[in-house]
């Protein structure tokens, strides 16, 4: 058999994590902490960076891993860091302590390990993708659409450090994987990925076999045409392994908990500081040019397909098929001051009293009226998992080029795959850019915000 040659590239993490201790113990001298024993404080330091780094997965990041991700990394690291610091004073019983020392410590060591770990990523993105260091050969096995969109981000991020070397196509008779397992021997391929649906069981074991016995990384490429997305979760019941189709973050409890105070706090912020003087304004001009209220109540469909009232700043004359049709391009209903707010999508902030009430969310999967929920959970293939969460006043869809008249199935069906991402990737510094990205998009003005 033929094992791979070694690698440095093993060396980077223990290396990564070296740098970190040195910056969290040698920041420590900068301030007068009053500690009785600094080794003792070293000691505890260090030996606690490393427990939490593990649990935490601090250095699990990949080539591939997104920006976002490591923000949250970055964020749940310094925050477990900083109560095992403060405990120090408990634990070891040290008064003396100065709290606001400690407090300026953790800021400065912070702002250092931030620095260092996102320099270090961009870092070797620009080695991999101009000087083609620590890269990895990889090959593909089988051909349909999920294979060609690997191979096309192989070829065009050279960021992530993948060498795409050869496809293969492979029917299902016996031996003829033996080409493919000479080449992957003879050009020192270091990943082999394969599409699930194109090889047979026994291929399947074949293959995985001879890259456990030639320490080669096997990945399969599963064949969701008819899935949107899936983030697979994988849990023991006793000592039965169960995969669970779909894991949704705001399932689990201290994540609601954070997404509602979360919401709780922005909602009340807007309510308190913007609509408080805004809204007698623009009732005011509302009134001026059309008879009417100046809100508009309609019903939607929610968390668990529930129905509630959604509130906006009214923007069309009154008419009896607001509840039936969208706006569209050039729309008569749609009033003078109507055209401003709803490109400014002012016409949406009343939707924060949503918010503070538990109907909606600030982001989240924006609800539809109930007449096209109806249609469209007939008509679109996973509409319905837009409901295992609260809806939002934006969300990672609208932001995405997916905003204003559903026109034809494809903008739909767009907006449902961005939608289930979200669920299933939920973060709260995912709905930090989704609401810095709107408010852009808002100043800019968008094109289908009629």
């Amino acid at each position: 058999m033929a094992y791979r040659q070694g690698r440095y590239s093993n060396l980077i993490t223990p290396l990564f994590s070296l740098v970190d201790l040195i910056i969290i113990t040698s920041v420590i001298t900068l301030f007068s902490i009053n500690i009785t024993n600094i080794y003792v404080f070293i000691a505890y330091i260090s030996l606690s960076w490393v427990i939490i780094s593990f649990k935490n997965h601090y250095y699990n990041v990949k080539r591939h891993t997104r920006v976002v991700q490591i923000f949250i990394l970055l964020f749940r690291q310094i925050i477990l860091y900083a109560l095992v610091l403060y405990a120090f004073i408990g634990v070891f019983k040290q008064p003396n302590i100065s709290r606001l020392a400690l407090g300026q410590y953790l800021l400065v060591a912070f702002l250092l390990l931030a620095t260092f770990k996102f320099l270090s990523f961009f870092l070797l993105k620009k080695y991999r993708s101009k000087l083609g260091g620590n890269r990895r050969n990889v090959i593909v096995i089988g051909d349909n659409e999920k294979v060609r969109q690997l191979i096309n981000i192989f070829k065009s991020r050279p960021e992530f450090g993948y060498r795409f070397k050869k496809q293969f196509s492979v029917d299902r008779k016996i031996g003829v994987l033996d080409s493919c397992l000479n080449y992957i021997t003879d050009n020192d391929i270091d990943e082999i990925y394969f599409s699930a649906s194109q090889l047979s069981n026994k291929q399947i074991n074949t293959l995985v076999d001879f890259a456990d016995n030639n320490l080669r990384e096997v990945k399969f490429i599963p064949d969701n045409k008819d899935i949107f997305t899936k983030k697979l979760k994988y849990e023991y019941y006793d000592y039965i392994p169960i995969l669970s189709i779909r894991a949704i973050p705001l399932q689990e409890p201290i994540n609601k908990i954070t997404k509602r105070l979360f919401d709780i706090v922005f909602s009340s912020a807007i309510i308190l500081f913007i609509l408080s003087w805004l809204t007698p304004l623009l009732a005011i001009i509302i009134k001026i040019e059309s008879k009417g209220p100046v809100f508009f109540k309609q019903t939607r469909n929610g968390f668990n397909y529930k129905e509630f009232a959604c509130y906006k700043f009214r923007s069309m004359t009154p008419n009896k098929n607001a509840h039936l049709h969208q706006a569209t391009k050039g729309d008569q209903r749609v009033t003078k001051v109507g055209k401003f707010i709803r490109k400014t999508s002012i016409d949406e902030l009343p939707q924060f009293y949503n918010v503070l009430f538990g109907d909606m969310s600030v982001v989240g999967p924006r609800p539809h009226m109930v007449s096209h929920t109806n249609m469209y959970a007939e008509r679109i293939d996973k509409f319905m998992v837009r409901h295992f969460v609260k809806p939002g006043i934006t969300g990672l869809a609208q932001v995405s080029g997916y905003r204003g008249e559903v026109e034809t199935d494809k903008d739909i069906i767009g907006r449902v795959k961005y939608d289930i991402f979200y669920i299933e990737n939920w973060s709260i510094f995912l709905d930090l850019k989704i609401i810095f990205q709107t408010f852009i998009n808002a100043v800019k003005g968008e094109e289908k915000a009629y």
